[in-house]
């Protein structure tokens, strides 16, 4: 086994810190751990790791990758290992085009991502052609119907509530939230909060990690512009 000086980053703590513990079980040097992603190209520069597990719910968000291509343009000697979900071939390409030297399932056993971490280190891409088969399955035979999850949710969804997902998406707090819609920030949180409920999940990341794995965005009517204030 090939030990690897590597640092773990991904915005769910508790996450990063088991995969930290466990690859120091496994005798491979952890000089630090962080949480959310956006400390990450600090992380590398500050502690010059030869890999940084990236792990990310949402590759195809905008801007989720932007701390990965940041990596690879400040500190190119570190090879970025992404951990995610299995991936759609805009995900993979998306990854691979900011940087990064491979790509793992974020349910890969330990053994696997060790694995990609000495690839990685070596130089060489990490990724084992079953998720490839997984990634481009979608090329070869393309859904010819909007995916049914995000269907049937975007059909749970007022128009406010759409608006309200859209913002959480792009990563506005409820400051921001409530600006956009002309509203108090409790009524934003209450919007919110029935937005999660509907969507049966418990954070904003989780219901935007949902938005973007089950197409739901897509599904969306198309935002409504803000009518312009009389004088």
């Amino acid at each position: 086994m090939t030990i690897v000086r590597v640092v773990v980053v991904d915005d769910r703590r508790l996450v990063a810190e088991a995969l930290a513990s466990a690859l120091r079980v496994r005798g491979h040097r952890v000089p630090a751990v962080a949480a959310p992603l956006s400390r990450a190209a600090e992380l590398v520069a500050a502690k010059q790791p030869e890999v940084c597990l990236f792990g990310t719910a949402t590759p195809e968000a905008d801007g989720a990758l932007e701390p990965l291509a940041r990596i690879h343009r400040e500190t190119p000697r570190t090879a970025v290992v992404v951990l995610g979900p299995v991936p759609r071939p805009r995900g993979v390409a998306a990854v691979f085009a900011a940087g990064a030297r491979g790509y793992v399932r974020e349910d890969e056993r330990v053994e696997g991502v060790e694995r990609a971490m000495a690839r990685a280190r070596s130089g060489e891409p990490a990724v084992t052609p079953q998720l490839l088969r997984e990634a481009f399955a979608e090329l070869l035979h393309p859904r010819s119907a909007p995916d049914a999850e995000g269907t049937r949710l975007a059909g749970l969804l007022t128009e406010r509530e759409a608006d309200v997902l859209r913002r959480i998406v792009d990563g506005e707090d409820t400051r921001l939230i409530a600006t956009g819609l002309g509203v108090a920030q409790s009524t934003a949180r209450t919007h919110v909060q029935r937005l999660l409920s509907k969507l049966g999940t418990t954070s904003r990341l989780e219901a935007a990690a949902l938005a973007v794995r089950t197409g739901l965005l897509e599904q969306l009517p198309a935002a409504r512009l803000p009518r312009p204030r009389r004088p």
